[in-house]
């Protein structure tokens, strides 16, 4: 197994700890394993998602929550369970991984991309409160990836309205997606916390660099055409 691999190739610089990021008791002992055992914190990464694909309308309840405890509150209970060991020392960096997913809204991953948009404005409200403490957040936005998200992922019980819907999509991602091998993702990463002076966001691959600029522009057209109707909506009153 590839963490057998790990263990073989490092040794006793190698420690684990198997808890379930959705459970918060769990995830302390997890942390407070790590700081016995290693001493301190430097770098700390939450990586954990889950995916269920399917339209909005076909998530059952129990499905939307899970993506939800794993991809927005499993990074939740990590980052408070770290904060109290990285502001003691006053440094460390926290890298949240978000998606492309964050950029936007699309079709078969909705509950996907609301978790990884709950995380980035997470993330943006713990960046401002750890800078006081001298410790980084850096949210990665990655492309797609050969991991086990694609393999473990699952797929809500398909509604008959949206199969033209779903036919169309999957031809888009067959002929337009990029898919690319992790490890280029993992030299990104150890580039962005070798640096000394890590970016606050970091997009991985061309795709989603040039995905990013595009939904930003558009976006931003949008609020110039509305302009009037968004500056008249404002005018002070006095406090009722």
């Amino acid at each position: 197994t590839p963490l057998a691999a790990l263990a073989a190739r490092h040794g006793d610089r190698l420690t684990t700890h198997r808890a379930d990021v959705a459970a918060r008791e769990q995830v302390f002992d997890a942390v407070t394993a790590a700081v016995d055992r290693l001493g301190h914190l430097d770098v700390v990464v939450n990586n954990a998602c889950v995916l269920t694909m399917g339209m909005v309308e076909e998530l059952s309840e129990e499905e939307a929550r899970a993506l939800m405890d794993v991809n927005f509150f499993g990074a939740l209970w990590v980052g408070q369970a770290v904060l109290p060991h990285l502001r003691e020392r006053r440094t460390g960096h926290i890298v949240q991984v978000s998606s492309i997913a964050a950029l936007g809204g699309f079709p078969m991953t909705g509950i996907y991309s609301a978790s990884k948009f709950a995380l980035e404005g997470l993330s943006e409200a713990l960046a401002a409160e750890a800078a006081h403490f001298g410790v980084t957040v850096s949210i990665l936005q990655p492309g797609g990836y050969w991991t086990d998200l694609y393999t473990r992922m699952r797929q809500a019980a398909p509604l008959p309205a949206y199969h033209g819907l779903r036919e169309e999509i999957q031809r888009q991602w067959s002929e337009g997606s990029v898919d690319s091998d992790p490890r280029l993702a993992a030299d990104a990463l150890m580039t962005l916390v070798d640096s000394a002076e890590p970016p606050a966001r970091l997009l991985l691959g061309s795709m989603i660099y040039d995905l990013a600029f595009d939904i930003s522009r558009r976006r931003m057209a949008t609020w110039s055409a509305w302009e009037e109707v968004s500056r008249a909506a404002e005018h002070a009153v006095p406090a009722p």
